[in-house]
């Protein structure tokens, strides 16, 4: 729908989006920068996202896009606009990755020995300081140059981020080296870094600082990496949507099947789907009658019955007969394709948590630069040697280099995430973990969620006189025919309890309504029991009532026949996971208030719900509704997250504070969701949620680590205080606590019970954005 902005004027302007695809953004600051850069345009309403690299610009229609691609390159990034809406391709090289891991790989092999030279007196052989310089300058000078181009960037729009903090440690610590190298005291052949437990003053010419240069380096290469390895994979759900339709169809033209890609296929063309094939394209049954699983759209766990005058959903597939659609809507028209829009509009709006430390340096770096200038003042004006004065200046930036601030949060994540996989978690990136920080209603699909996903026999009810074992035996002998999921159940339930089953004779389906055929002799009918009534096989009273007692509870009831009356009903139902209710009470522990979100039917929906103890359900929906309905939570002051499994949930748990898909589920889930559970047990989403809460955790203690290092040092660098060892010591004192107390995540338990610190850390009106905060509601 057109939308329409009001100018200064008082005219009112229809507005379009324009959406560009950014790059050479390194933190959330630099998101923020581009965007207050491009609002600054007459008519431009723009939203930059750093997590997938996209700018969603709302500007007048007409405007040129070659202005705003001008502006964002003015302001040092590049954009470019993205190819028009088809099926995307497969997913190719990322060349920013693998520079990235080129760059890590090297600066892991280069660093590595001067640091253990630096740090271990016994490694310094007599002219181990020139071998540091040949290792070291590649890791700053090469490895280090992104950071190098961003702090000029930065420095060029009078701004500071983390990579401008990483930039100046690292280069003040390399350059004070190479003056002490080659202008001091510290070339000489046999030089030793003696470590004295004292704080004495000292010019720094004989003292060197590459295992700083190139340590900070290194770490900060390693986090940058797996960050960027993270992002990459947030693009690939629309792909896997769209992977789902059918590629190729049979389409009848002229009387004639022809089989042709699908982009091909027309309004008003008719085309065939045999059993077992997705249906190409929405439209209408024009012939022939089937049941069609179209669980993965709706989540409806029993396959529907269409013939003529039905519609059918494209990408559905066709669980019996043969049909012939005419097909209503196709391409970007069809409701498959609609999601995949829907997808890709809540992941669009997953705005990235701005990091702890880009935040911080935000304002740190600035402070460091002026105390180092204000120190290197002092101490001129109180007339001390020019040589003293930069040693204490220098002295300040390297103190202030992050080195434990660069392990603080990938050290944390590879010990978390690390767990986490050997729990049968996955979670993708840092933002997940700040996200479940402050979760407090937890949404459940219930398909292959909460319940196998499959359907099951449940009950056997038998008229007097009848053994169960007879029922299951005919009832499963004539559906071991059938293809229909609803057959294939029974049949598995009395080949399980029965083992060999006879053959059928004669055996004849009767679309939408059940099969018939010869069993030992007996001519078996099994169905609907309008089917029976014309076979003249009418239900007992008890058996009737068993029926409509199963119906009322949503579960199906087939009841069967032979020797002219009705002599049984089979319920079949999708089951609860055995596990499941043992995980609402887990999520209740930690804090969060379940609700069942299903497009299955409120019956159902309330008896499975109450089978596990959950308290509110929202039944019938579509995808669309799904979306709505999580908005609808958040509308309320609510942080939600969302588990699921279908195509169906994937623009939900997009749009939920925090996506949890089943592994077991389908590729697109997963790609949208935040957290994957690898093992089919809803008890893994609690795991995932208290482990993640945990990590966060000591990612912020890491970081109160680190940067309480660095203030209680300053001050002792700003009075020339600090002995280069002591102050190597200390660094590295600081990066072992981290280390350590990320170490602590290895001890963490699956099911253990819930702490305080597991439960929601916000109160009143203190509550994160939702990751769709800039999605359209859907009314």
């Amino acid at each position: 729908m057109a939308r329409t902005t009001t100018s200064p004027s008082g005219v009112t302007i229809p507005v379009g989006n324009i959406e560009l695809e950014i790059s050479g953004m390194t933190c959330a600051s630099c998101a923020t920068r581009l965007e207050k850069t491009l609002n600054k345009l007459d008519g431009v309403a723009a939203s930059v996202n750093y997590a997938t690299e996209k700018a969603t610009i709302a500007v007048p229609f007409g405007y040129d896009p070659q202005v705003l691609v001008a502006e964002v390159e003015k302001a040092g990034y590049t954009a470019t606009l993205p190819r028009p809406h088809q099926e995307p391709e497969r997913p190719t090289p990322d060349p920013e990755l693998r520079t990235l891991r080129t760059s890590l790989a090297t600066a892991t092999v280069l660093a590595g020995p001067v640091i253990l030279m630096a740090m271990i007196p016994a490694l310094q052989f007599r002219y181990w300081q020139w071998a540091s310089l040949t290792l070291a300058a590649p890791v700053v000078v090469w490895a280090g140059r992104a950071f190098h181009a961003a702090a000029w960037t930065n420095l060029k729009h009078g701004t500071a981020t983390m990579d401008t903090l990483v930039s100046l440690g690292t280069l003040s610590a390399f350059l004070w080296s190479l003056y002490a190298l080659f202008l001091g005291n510290a070339g000489q052949p046999g030089l030793h870094h003696s470590f004295h437990l004292t704080i004495t003053r000292g010019d720094g010419t004989a003292n060197i600082y590459l295992e700083v240069a190139a340590g900070v380096t290194l770490f900060v290469l390693a986090g940058r990496y797996f960050e960027k390895r993270a992002k990459r994979r947030a693009g690939a759900a629309l792909h896997a949507l769209l992977q789902l339709g059918a590629k190729d169809v049979a389409v009848l033209r002229t009387g004639t099947e022809t089989r042709i890609p699908i982009d091909q296929l027309l309004i008003g063309d008719e085309f065939v789907v045999r059993p077992g094939e997705k249906i190409a394209a929405d439209g209408t049954v024009v012939s022939g009658s089937s049941a069609i699983d179209a669980s993965m759209l709706t989540g409806e766990s029993v396959p529907v019955e269409v013939g003529p005058g039905d519609t059918v959903t494209g990408a559905t597939v066709n669980a019996g007969g043969r049909l012939v659609v005419r097909a209503n809507r196709v391409g970007e028209d069809t409701q498959l394709a609609q999601m995949g829009q829907l997808v890709e509009a809540a992941q669009s709006g997953k705005a990235a948590a701005r990091r702890l430390a880009d935040r911080i340096s935000g304002v740190f770096v600035p402070v460091v630069i002026a105390i180092a200038v204000a120190t290197l003042g002092v101490w001129l004006g109180a007339g001390a040697p020019l040589t003293a004065a930069l040693t204490a200046a220098v002295a300040v930036l390297i103190i202030a280099c992050p080195c434990a601030l660069g392990l603080a949060t990938p050290t944390a994540l590879l010990v978390g995430t690390g767990r986490a996989a050997s729990l049968g978690v996955l979670i993708k990136g840092p933002e997940v973990l700040e996200s479940t920080r402050k979760i407090d209603t937890i949404v459940l699909d219930k398909t292959g969620t909460v319940t196998t996903g499959k359907m099951a026999v449940v009950d056997v009810i038998t008229a007097a006189g009848v053994d169960r074992a007879t029922v299951l035996r005919y009832g499963g002998a004539l559906e071991s025919s059938s293809a229909h999921p609803i057959a294939q159940a029974i049949a598995k339930a009395a080949k399980s309890e029965l083992g060999t089953l006879p053959e059928a004779e004669h055996f004849a389906s009767v679309d939408g309504q059940g099969v018939h055929g010869i069993i030992d002799g007996m001519a078996v009918v099994v169905g609907r029991s309008s089917l029976l009534t014309e076979w003249a096989q009418h239900l007992d009273p008890t058996l009737s009532a068993a029926k409509d007692r199963a119906e009322s509870e949503g579960k199906t009831a087939v009841v069967v026949g032979w020797d002219g009356l009705a002599r049984g009903v089979l319920v079949i139902a999708d089951t609860v996971k055995p596990t499941s209710a043992q995980a609402v009470r887990e999520f209740e522990r930690l804090g969060l208030a379940p609700v069942l979100l299903t497009g299955d039917n409120r019956v159902v929906a309330r008896r499975i719900a109450d089978e596990v103890g959950i308290g509110r359900v929202i039944a019938e929906v579509m995808p669309a509704d799904k979306v709505s309905a999580i908005t609808r939570l958040q509308s309320e002051g609510r942080v939600v997250a969302m588990v699921g499994d279908g195509v169906n949930d994937a623009a939900a748990l997009a749009t939920a504070n925090l996506g949890l898909a089943m592994g077991t589920g389908t590729d697109v889930a997963i790609e949208a969701a935040d957290v994957t559970l690898v093992r089919d047990d809803l008890r893994a989403a609690a795991d995932a949620i208290r482990l993640s809460r945990k990590t966060l955790a000591t990612i912020q203690a890491n970081l109160f680590w680190a940067f309480g290092y660095n203030i209680a040092a300053i001050p002792l660098a700003a009075l020339g205080l600090l002995n280069p060892m002591l102050a190597g010591a200390a660094m590295a004192f600081s990066s072992v606590v981290v280390v350590g107390n990320s170490l602590r995540l290895r001890s963490f338990t699956a099911g253990g019970p819930a702490d305080p610190g597991d439960r929601p850390a916000w109160r009143g009106n203190d509550r994160p954005h939702s990751r769709a905060d800039r999605i359209p509601r859907t009314r």
